[in-house]
């Protein structure tokens, strides 16, 4: 769907509904993902920002230069694909308000089911004239951005979370607002005398990391991989709050496709197993397999799942031993040795 939404995003400017961008134009391209094809008379110069790990390496490797988060102001106009999560779209359309000239265009795309008709109606509800378009099993939306948009801003921009009184997290990010039961569940199980290196593999907004090293307090160090930027800023801000003298490390990597380059004495992770609405059991083979190729001989893996996911015939290709260590109505929680 997301190669559809990308033409739904530009065919307002494909169809000549609107005028093409000046020669030298500068726009901001929110949530950008490769492939996509600009209409040949569009002349303005794209700046991609792709927080996701995965979709960052394609358009790297389409040669677009991207950044993880926004960078600059004063843009002339602004393209956001928007995604899944309202919280996140809503952070797209601040972050193109606040860094778009007053009177710059700003167009969004989506699928109908990604939340641009809503958006459509608040924006119009906070007094932007704002036009569309369905395209593509899609909706293109565009508005000039006002000349004072502190107030739609401070509208649009998500409010930080706290979970549990300590962590801190945006939306948009997995689980942002609670823990996961999963990772509650794989919580309860860390070693309480642990004291080697820890590889935490999506590591999202830091919980395992500050589980593991609140359950054992000798951990030597841990190393937080994650390939949501967003995600891992949490954590990094997190970490640094509530365990300041643990040595920890974070690396913005896409497990499935760039491994660590250390061994590590255990591997703790809940890896992500769905692609959209459908289960992908893969996704979480292929972090098995990467978990086994970083520990060390004799190093351990502690591992959630979702109990239907058929996770064990990879851990007996990739590992000496493994097994159970225990499961609820939804979870289970699995180990490995090396």
């Amino acid at each position: 769907m997301s190669q559809e939404s990308l033409k739904t995003l530009f065919h307002p400017f494909a169809s000549g509904v609107l005028e093409q961008p000046e020669q030298g134009a500068r726009y901001l391209f929110l949530g950008a993902e490769a492939g996509f094809a600009k209409p040949t008379e569009f002349p303005a110069t794209l700046s991609c920002v792709q927080g996701f790990r995965g979709e960052f390496l394609k358009l790297q490797a389409a040669h677009l230069d991207p950044k993880p988060q926004a960078e600059g102001e004063d843009f002339d106009g602004a393209l956001i694909l928007f995604g899944k999560h309202r919280g996140e779209n809503e952070a797209r359309v601040a972050e193109a308000l606040s860094r778009v000239k007053p009177g710059g265009q700003i167009v969004i795309g989506g699928g109908k089911e990604d939340g641009v008709q809503p958006m459509r109606k608040r924006l119009f509800g906070l007094g932007l004239e704002v036009e569309h378009m369905p395209k593509y099993h899609g909706v293109a939306l565009w508005f000039n951005a006002p000349a004072d948009a502190s107030a739609l801003i401070a509208s649009l921009k998500p409010a930080e979370v706290v979970v549990e009184g300590r962590f801190r997290t945006v939306a948009g990010i997995f689980s942002h607002d609670h823990v996961d039961d999963g990772s509650e569940l794989l919580a309860s199980r860390l070693p309480s005398d642990f004291d080697g290196n820890a590889a935490d593999f999506g590591a999202g907004w830091g919980y395992l990391s500050v589980m593991l090293s609140e359950r054992s307090s000798r951990t030597a160090r841990i190393d937080l991989f994650e390939a949501d930027h967003a995600a891992l800023e949490c954590a990094k801000a997190n970490l640094a709050a509530i365990r300041p003298n643990l040595t920890a490390r974070f690396f913005w990597q896409d497990l499935t496709r760039e491994p660590p380059k250390e061994k590590y004495d255990l591997v703790i992770m809940n890896p992500p197993f769905h692609q959209g609405h459908a289960a992908e059991p893969s996704l979480g083979q292929a972090m098995i397999a990467t978990a086994a190729q970083a520990l060390r001989t004799g190093g351990t893996l502690l591992m959630v799942a979702n109990r239907g996911l058929p996770y064990e015939q990879t851990l007996a290709a990739n590992f000496r031993e493994h097994g159970e260590t225990c499961r609820n109505a939804r979870f289970k929680v699995l180990w490995a040795k090396r």
